[in-house]
């Protein structure tokens, strides 16, 4: 986890999806390898630190890039494309940067201060335990799905403690140094295989007051950091960043069966009868749905992220209809996606299944994805509908 030398020149032109598609191929040559070391192979990181993706949304006070979220998403499922388990982690490491930006300053001093090249990893979820003592707590606890874990120098963890005011549970994130925690390796899952999303373990590890935040005050914008870094990237919402990050990965696995299924019908020879599968009807028309359905999800997402810009800008209001439009839409995406997959998956034939043939892979990673709890649909489709009808918001439904 070592820093270095930024390598290779950032040309300020080139967006992050050109400069993404320069490193694509050292990914493709290390897919086996990302599955086989169940993290990220450490030469997709370094191409990556390579054309600044991973400083990407550090603010620019720490020499990060500040870049658009529109270009960083595009390049995000060009990398899924590629590689999904790598996308997956390494545009989490990116994002993390975005909530860090809204603690305070000397937590922010902390983690940037030397070097804008530190990774910070997560497991949100409020499994841990704060005990208050004196100038900060003393946070307890075991954490799941932490991805990119083993790359990186900084941790979030949530947990629960008690609110000054009232005494009662309050959810809040808290930053931990890696040095500090344990990773547990129970990664051992089908899809998704090179994420390398561990466990997570602390001990009556010490946090100072400064490297706590309530997760109500990151999600409105009422952090001790918000509105200290003046670029627009840091006017859109944590939780609408935060979202974004998993139905780019299920989008760009989807665009790497296209890819793999368009590429192996030319040549594929059904065994029985020696027909050419491109001269099926079906096999084209599949392929032609899919991409249809493709269309339609980044249309529909690509709206969103244009919006987040629009409200950074000021040009719409931060609505209830905004809020729980955007929460939908990244899951209902990605039922798109995975429909898309599974249809041409299920016409590739039994060669499909073979192990060196990306279609098994990314039928495998995008199951994986659509598993995480934001692009539940299920869970979605309630918050819109009790929305749509007038309800108010059903607890415990985040």
């Amino acid at each position: 986890m070592s820093h270095s030398n930024l390598a290779v020149a950032i040309t300020p032109q080139a967006s992050m999806t050109e400069r993404m598609r320069d490193i694509l191929d050292t990914v493709a040559a290390n897919t086996a390898k990302a599955e086989e070391l169940r993290r990220v192979p450490d030469e997709n990181v370094e191409a990556l630190r390579s054309i600044g993706y991973l400083r990407a949304m550090v603010p620019s006070a720490y020499g990060g890039g500040e870049e658009s979220p529109v270009d960083l998403y595009r390049a995000a499922r060009l990398l899924a494309s590629v590689c999904s388990s790598t996308a997956w982690a390494m545009q989490l490491l990116m994002g993390h940067a975005h909530v860090v930006a809204a603690f305070s300053k000397q937590a922010q001093d902390e983690v940037w201060g030397e070097n804008p090249d530190t990774y910070v990893c997560s497991s949100v979820a409020p499994r841990g335990t704060f005990t208050a003592v004196e100038g900060g707590w003393r946070l307890t606890g075991r954490y799941q799905f932490s991805s990119g874990c083993d790359h990186a120098h900084w941790t979030i963890l949530g947990g629960m403690r008690p609110h000054a005011e009232t005494g009662e549970p309050e959810y809040c994130l808290a930053l931990v140094p890696m040095s500090e925690v344990q990773i547990i390796d129970t990664w051992f899952t089908s899809g998704l295989k090179g994420t390398g999303s561990k466990d997570l373990a602390v001990e009556d590890v010490f946090v100072p007051e400064h490297r706590v935040e309530p997760i109500g005050a990151l999600f409105t914008g009422q952090a001790r950091g918000s509105g200290l870094h003046p670029g627009e990237l840091y006017r859109i919402p944590f939780s609408a960043i935060f979202g974004a990050s998993f139905s780019v990965v299920a989008l760009g696995a989807a665009d790497g069966m296209m890819a793999t299924y368009t590429e192996r019908q030319k040549d594929r020879v059904r065994a029985l009868t020696g027909q050419k599968a491109v001269d099926s009807a079906s096999s084209y028309m599949r392929l032609a749905e899919s991409h249809q359905d493709l269309r339609a999800a980044t249309a529909l997402i690509e709206k969103d992220w244009h919006d987040f810009l629009a409200l950074a800008r000021g040009e719409i209001e931060f609505t209830p209809d905004l809020m729980a439009g955007w929460r939908s839409t990244q899951s209902y995406v990605v039922k798109l996606a995975v429909q898309a997959t599974d249809r041409l998956f299920n016409a590739s034939g039994g060669s499909a299944g073979y192990l060196d043939n990306p279609a098994q892979r990314f039928w495998r990673d995008i199951h994986m994805a659509a598993g995480h709890y934001y692009v539940d649909y299920d869970v979605a489709s309630r918050i819109l509908g009790r929305h749509l009808m007038g309800l108010e918001p059903e607890a415990g439904v985040i």
